[in-house]
């Protein structure tokens, strides 16, 4: 079913403003994914606020285009589906790559973050980075693991001296 000039019009900015105003856009290869799968795919990415839109190949190379990028685009192939997040560009990440490893039928082909083109493995490096809880946590144990090491060390010195005060008041006795 070919669109008419306006509605395609209308496309083009709608999806200019979506490029425009999300955090990370992921480009998704849906092909061969069936109803079912894709309405549980979408329902997944509402929850945590990511729109998720099928577009033409065409009029998505025009809306990247448009917003002029940095980097080379990767390759568009198969059914085109573009999953934008405006909060947090991991969270998204983390769903589509889970999504897409219960599901061998979607591929993520690369997206858009920072204003520049990142490829499939860009993409599955954010979705990899763990929870922001469990960074803080990290962070909290490499703060707290000198003052650890130092309590440790002057515990011990102060082990050694009771014992060698210990010793030398036995010798005497």
């Amino acid at each position: 079913m070919s669109l008419t000039k306006q509605k395609k019009q209308e496309i083009l900015k709608d999806l200019e403003t979506n490029l425009k105003k999300a955090k990370i856009v992921i480009f998704v290869n849906f092909h061969g994914l069936n109803v079912v799968n894709s309405n549980k795919l979408r329902k997944l990415l509402r929850e945590i606020g990511v729109r998720y839109l099928v577009v033409k190949k065409t009029l998505a190379k025009k809306a990247l285009e448009m917003i002029g990028l940095k980097g080379e685009m990767p390759n568009l192939e198969g059914e085109l589906a573009l999953a934008f997040s405006e909060q947090d560009p991991i969270i998204s990440a983390k769903t589509l790559e889970k999504f897409a490893k219960e599901n061998k039928t979607i591929k993520l082909i690369g997206g858009v973050w920072d204003n520049k083109y990142i490829n499939s493995e860009t993409v599955l490096t954010l979705a990899n980075i763990p929870s922001r809880e469990i960074l803080l946590g990290k962070l909290v144990y490499i703060i707290n693991s000198p003052i650890q090491g130092l309590v440790g060390v002057l515990n011990g010195i102060t082990k050694n001296l009771v014992s060698v005060l210990n010793q030398i008041h036995e010798r005497k006795i």
